[in-house]
């Protein structure tokens, strides 16, 4: 049997200082379900994390959780999950949520958050993979991450191709149009 659309959540294990960005976690996480989709994410139960994965569950979404042994208990590992899986280190937490999934969403977050969309848009630029990357910009949180982006093509340390590997959207309602258009491509 195989899997349904995949949709890879990299978010904050906190939840900000505006309320909207919770509130975003949780309609995506609705969303999700909506569709009958699966969510793959970082298997935590606190912050924006712990607020998607109850929502897709609340929903009826398969969850598939990934959590490294050292972040088990600062994270509050989720284990009511469809899936959940320990692994030894950060870079099979990223390797393991990455392979099963078939897009990214990077929700706002902290360096953890950054630290996994940089590393999948490298991948992108390297030609590693092509699956979509979007950025939710819930209030205009990455506004200063794109703005920084741009610099760095225009200061000549990457082509101007490099902004065409991710997409920023302002809501979930948008990012859901993009992740529809994704999953009938991939299915096509």
């Amino acid at each position: 049997m195989s899997q349904p659309f995949s949709v890879c959540v990299y978010c904050g294990s906190r939840d900000g200082v505006d309320p909207a960005y919770a509130a975003a976690a949780e309609e995506l996480g609705s969303a999700i379900a909506a569709e009958g989709w699966r969510l793959i994410y970082g298997a935590g139960d606190i912050g924006l994390m712990g607020r998607v994965a109850r929502s897709a569950q609340t929903g009826g979404a398969q969850t598939f959780g990934v959590i490294p042994v050292h972040l088990f208990e600062r994270e509050v590992g989720k284990r009511d999950l469809t899936t959940f899986i320990v692994t030894e280190t950060m870079h099979e937490r990223k390797k393991v949520m990455f392979m099963n999934a078939d897009a990214i969403v990077v929700l706002p977050g902290g360096a953890g958050s950054l630290d996994e969309f940089f590393e999948t848009l490298t991948w992108a630029q390297l030609g590693l993979h092509a699956k979509p990357l979007i950025l939710l910009d819930t209030n205009g949180y990455w506004k200063p991450l794109t703005h920084l982006l741009q610099h760095v093509v225009r200061q000549g340390f990457a082509e101007t191709s490099l902004l065409a590997y991710f997409q920023t959207v302002p809501d979930v309602g948008n990012l859901m149009d993009l992740l529809r258009t994704a999953r009938s491509t991939a299915i096509a």
